[in-house]
């Protein structure tokens, strides 16, 4: 049976979301600048009543750094690095998620752009109102976007 892969009668969902490369533009570990319409993206989503993990490679005060910045720019989430906010993590757990859906720059033929990814979850709604925050945003989306398999092999 094949796959159903429309998400136009999406219930709320958890939602792991990375942060360098996703979120911000890859830095570290420094934070880069925002990705375009990323905060406008997970805002909506969180009032969609979707979970929101954030799932990123950042621990200890570079994770509270990108806790931080994404709580200044109005996004709280569910759980930071875990399942669910009460985990406690240890070696006997694996680092794997648990999420219905992530959202990674490092997928196959890349990140699709936020605004791609709020169309595919929830088409019912339409464009909704992005607010651009920082308009060098934009050159996130200038740059020459190379196949798969020329990211993978540079040919």
């Amino acid at each position: 049976m094949k796959p159903d892969h429309n998400f136009t009668s999406l219930d709320s969902k958890v939602i792991a979301v990375d942060f360098d490369g996703t979120i911000v533009e890859h830095s570290y570990p420094r934070i880069g600048k925002e990705m375009m319409f990323a905060f406008a993206t997970l805002k909506e989503l969180n009032k969609k009543g979707h979970k929101l993990i954030l799932w990123t490679y950042r621990d200890g005060h570079l994770l509270d750094e990108a806790v931080e910045y994404c709580r200044a720019n109005g996004v709280e989430f569910y759980a930071v690095n875990k399942s669910y906010p009460e985990e406690v993590y240890d070696l006997s757990i694996s680092r794997k998620i648990n999420a219905d859906i992530f959202i990674d720059d490092r997928n196959v033929g890349g990140f699709l752009g936020w605004s791609k990814i709020w169309q595919t979850l929830h088409p019912e709604s339409g464009e909704f109102n992005h607010q651009l925050v920082n308009a060098e945003a934009h050159d996130n989306y200038k740059k020459e976007n190379k196949g798969f398999f020329k990211k993978m092999f540079g040919k």
